[in-house]
Parts: C-alpha cells; structure tokens; sequence
C-alpha cells in the first residue's frame, strides 16, 4: 500500500495499535529512543573526565616530589 492508502488508513477509528504493529514494526519508538538517550547520556564524558582526573593526579604527584615552594622558570 502507498503512502497515500496508509495516509487514508491511518485516518480509519479503532486501527491505532494495528496501525503501529505493522507500519512501525522493527523501528524504536520514541518513549524507548528517549529512555536510550537519557541512559547514554549519563556515560558520555566518562574518557575526558578520567583522563582530567589522571593529569590532576600527575600534576599533585610533582607537586608533592618537589616541594611546596617550587616555581617554574619563566
């Protein structure tokens, strides 16, 4: 069927769940597309935020190896 017969079917009283078995079937639905967002969204700086973490520590470890009062030379 065409998309001008689903346009008309989709009009049609009492298809809803019909409609989404077969014309959305094999796609994610939005509330589902969303839940994977929102999930994947919580990981996302995870590599730039350890590797801030380890150059913090690399940075306090020299710090502790030279002492308190140490400059660089400009």
């Amino acid at each position: 069927m065409g998309a001008l017969g689903n346009f008309f079917r989709s009009l049609a009283p009492g298809n809803d769940h019909e409609l989404a078995a077969t014309q959305y079937a094999g796609r994610e639905s939005a509330s589902d597309r969303a839940a994977r967002k929102r999930r994947e969204g919580h990981r996302r700086n995870l590599g730039h935020a350890a590797t801030q973490g380890q150059n913090w520590e690399d940075r306090d470890r020299q710090q502790d190896r030279r002492g308190p009062w140490y400059r660089p030379a400009r």
